[in-house]
């Protein structure tokens, strides 16, 4: 009995925290500085900045197959070949998908990594804020239900979070894409800023083109480098010039000396105790030998990435909460969303050439939602925005010609035609139909059932796609592009890696998961700040959002915790 208590006694910290990608890794800050003793739970393989980057200073010549995958990965990783991200360059940092195989009831494309610090050593790092107009959207139109938090409530911590992750870019005092604590803009090239300004010209300002706001390193901050435009960074930054784990939230919750981090640890469920009406702890599957053991806590936050929440708030079952813990609203699992692009044009650009640009700057242009804004009224509902940007074709334009000799030699050594291209990222409503549970009929590799996902587009993105389309094309003809093209690419949910919803916050706990704390409605001592939580979708990227709600809640949490409240 006494082995027991100790045992029990080693495994109990003041928080558990579940997931170790962008949100967790700020949960994991956040409490360890407010004086927690903290467990990070990661599923995979730990990570260590700069020793484990061993792919970051490769040449192109030292890959064997120079990015290329070899049969026998496109056999084991069906989803992930489904489009770029998954190459020689960073293998090994996307899942086995016949490990962890989940159930297609229409075609969603899960893009996952299981390691520590997770996708953010992947993600893209579009760093923007979400303001009133978004958070006001379901209210005004009908859509989902109201947020229970406006831009002022959140205001405060998109500063916080911004001024320690640092976040480059332009304050243009657009009241659709809120101003942050920006460090220096990276700088548009000489095509960019030409299409800008004439853009801004015609439309009077209604339209704007903007840097990309990304969490890109300037100039060097809080103890890590600049960004050094090599544009490798889904292979892991040296230099710490991009936000991640890794970089950022690790190191300063390893500082406190608060902090246990545990990898090859697939949390299965959270225990739930009817006594007390609290979650107690969670039962952890070791994925290396798959043994069992629980772990215990006063308050766990969940940020396993939104559909990895799902699976475990959903796996989370008892005699109180059949359908999956904190359940009791029926709105675990539904209202799945992620943002539809693929869809813009491009064309070519004439009178520059002569002109080049400064190394590979790993960031793109922004243009901010104007649809559906003042006396603007469309067949649909929301917005987009659009990403982009303009360069020059290299050398390997003539790769396919069967030139050889003194002319093809000196053809080679010239840049290429200026591109000008701009792509849509459009907003998606939250419809409950789209959903996922729990499938029993199929298992992974360590024996636990699986997440089914039952996720669609619907007419009102299919008509918006229609306008990412024509207005994209009108704006670069305006600019003075040439040849240009539309495209539609098709967009099926996933594919955008924004995952979003399942959890949603809400006032009223008969229709949301989570109050405007990212705290449980059910379960107080349960916090949810990863997408899950996401009312509605915005159509800026929301990883910044994530950070800000995480330091927020854990702010509230630990409050709370104090008065003994949870």
């Amino acid at each position: 009995m006494n082995i027991n208590n100790k045992a029990q006694e080693q495994h109990t910290y003041d928080a558990i925290v579940i997931g170790s990608g962008i949100s967790g890794g700020w949960a994991a800050k956040e409490l360890t500085e407010k004086g927690l003793k903290v467990l990070m739970l990661e599923r995979g393989e730990n990570i260590e900045h700069i020793k484990d980057y061993d792919t970051a200073m490769k040449a192109p010549w030292e890959f064997k197959h120079r990015g290329r995958l070899t049969q026998e990965q496109i056999k084991t990783h069906p989803v992930q070949i489904r489009d770029y991200p998954y190459s020689e360059f960073n293998e090994k940092w996307w899942v086995n998908d016949l490990e962890c195989p989940y159930t297609e009831v229409k075609r969603f494309d899960w893009y996952r990594g299981f390691h520590v610090g997770s996708k953010s050593l992947m993600w893209g790092r579009q760093s923007y804020r979400i303001g009133d107009i978004d958070f006001e959207a379901n209210a005004k139109d009908g859509h989902g239900i109201d947020w229970p938090i406006r831009y002022k409530d959140i205001a405060p911590w998109y500063d916080y979070v911004e001024k320690f992750a640092g976040i480059s870019g332009q304050a243009e005092g657009w009241a659709q894409l809120p101003d942050g604590h920006f460090l220096p803009p990276m700088e548009m090239n000489c095509v960019e800023k030409s299409v800008k300004k004439r853009i801004e010209d015609h439309y009077k300002r209604t339209r704007i083109m903007t840097i990309g706001r990304v969490a890109n390193l300037t100039v060097p901050h809080n103890g890590r480098g600049n960004c050094q435009y090599r544009n490798l960074c889904s292979r892991g930054c040296p230099f710490g010039a991009y936000f991640s784990t890794q970089s950022a939230t690790l190191p300063a919750a390893m500082a406190t000396g608060n902090l246990t981090v545990r990898p090859f640890s697939i949390v299965n469920s959270i225990i739930y105790d009817k006594d007390t009406k609290k979650a107690k702890g969670v039962l952890v599957i070791d994925a290396q030998t798959k043994e069992n053991m629980e772990f215990y806590s006063k308050i766990i936050f969940v940020n396993g990435s939104t559909l990895g929440t799902a699976f475990v708030l959903l796996n989370s079952t008892s005699d109180t909460f059949p359908d999956g813990l904190g359940n009791s609203s029926g709105q675990l699992g539904h209202n799945l969303m992620d943002h539809h692009f693929r869809c813009g044009a491009s064309g070519d650009v004439e009178g520059f050439d002569d002109k080049y640009y400064y190394g590979r700057r790993a960031n793109g242009i922004y243009v901010p939602r104007y649809r559906n804004l003042g006396n603007d009224k469309r067949d649909y509902v929301r917005g987009f925005g659009y990403q982009g940007g303009a360069s020059r074709s290299g050398w390997q334009r003539n790769i396919a010609e069967l030139a050889f000799g003194a002319d093809f030699k000196e053809e080679v050594t010239k840049p290429g035609p200026w591109k000008m291209g701009l792509g849509g990222f459009g907003e998606t409503l939250p419809y409950y139909e789209n959903r996922v549970y729990i499938d029993h009929s199929k298992k992974d590799k360590w024996g636990q059932p699986v997440l089914a996902i039952d996720c669609e587009f619907k007419e009102n993105e299919a008509k918006m796609r229609i306008d990412m389309m024509n207005d994209a094309a009108e704006m670069l003809e305006i600019a003075g592009v040439k040849n240009v093209k539309t495209y539609d690419n098709g967009s099926y949910p996933g594919m955008a890696i924004h995952e979003m919803g399942i959890a949603r916050m809400g006032n009223d706990p008969k229709t949301s998961v989570l109050n405007k704390w990212n705290q449980m409605h059910d379960v107080k001592n349960v916090f949810v700040t990863d997408g899950s939580c996401m009312t509605s979708t915005a159509c800026q990227n929301p990883s910044l959002t994530y950070m800000a709600l995480t330091a927020r809640a854990c702010d509230y949490a630990v409050k709370e915790l104090k008065k003994m409240n949870i």
